[in-house]
């Protein structure tokens, strides 16, 4: 089976999940290159998103195509999707029973990507694979987890309301190229890494983490 066909498999079977929360939105899936080496995690749909199915279409949505293209990318030549697969009432912060809830399916949806590098988009999507990471001292850090490289970024939502975040996160995007092709030079020393992750975490076992 094609990743794009076990992907659609996978759509389908959150479809059918009644057991899900937020039921009463849309499901977005998430959309792109199925092969693409880079994966964009963002936290929760909101209300453009909901209303046409698709991740990342409203202003902040604009605004990471631009960021995309400034890497010398295009939007199709990647993929994005989101933890929470349905909007949470009036755009709040997904919840953590929420977060739990998808996290099976995010998890077999990287799987089946198969990434090089994933690009979490906010604290919520950060914390997801690096609990103890913040995201104004760690975005654009380089971290190993499992057989996997995660680079948080700043949400482009934040980036919208503060012209500082936004020139962090144009310069965080211009050295993604770099860091695809040589990820393991970027990586923080052992000392820094032990800030992020507790010591249990620092050499995780692939069988224990989220992939």
């Amino acid at each position: 089976m094609s990743k794009p066909e076990e992907l659609k498999k996978l759509e389908e079977e959150i479809r059918r999940n009644d057991s899900l929360p937020l039921r009463e939105s849309n499901l977005v899936f998430g959309e792109g290159n199925a092969d693409s080496l880079v994966v964009f995690i963002g936290e929760a749909p909101g209300f453009h998103e909901d209303r046409l199915g698709r991740p990342f279409v409203g202003r902040a949505g604009q605004l990471l195509d631009r960021l995309i293209e400034s890497a010398g990318w295009k939007r199709p030549h990647v993929y994005i999707t989101n933890i929470v697969k349905r909007r949470p009432p009036e755009n709040r912060d997904p919840l953590p029973e929420e977060i739990e809830a998808y996290k099976p399916y995010l998890a077999r949806q990287i799987d089946i990507l198969n990434p090089k590098i994933i690009v979490p988009l906010g604290r919520f999507s950060m914390n997801y694979f690096l609990p103890a990471a913040k995201i104004t001292r760690d975005q654009g850090k380089v971290f190993k987890v499992g057989e996997r490289f995660i680079v948080p970024l700043l949400h482009p939502a934040a980036a919208l309301r503060s012209t500082h975040v936004l020139n962090e996160l144009e310069a965080a995007f211009k050295k993604l190229p770099e860091i695809v092709e040589s990820p393991e030079k970027f990586l923080p020393a052992i000392e820094e890494l032990k800030k992020i992750n507790p010591p249990s975490l620092s050499q995780p076992n692939p069988q224990e983490t989220l992939f």
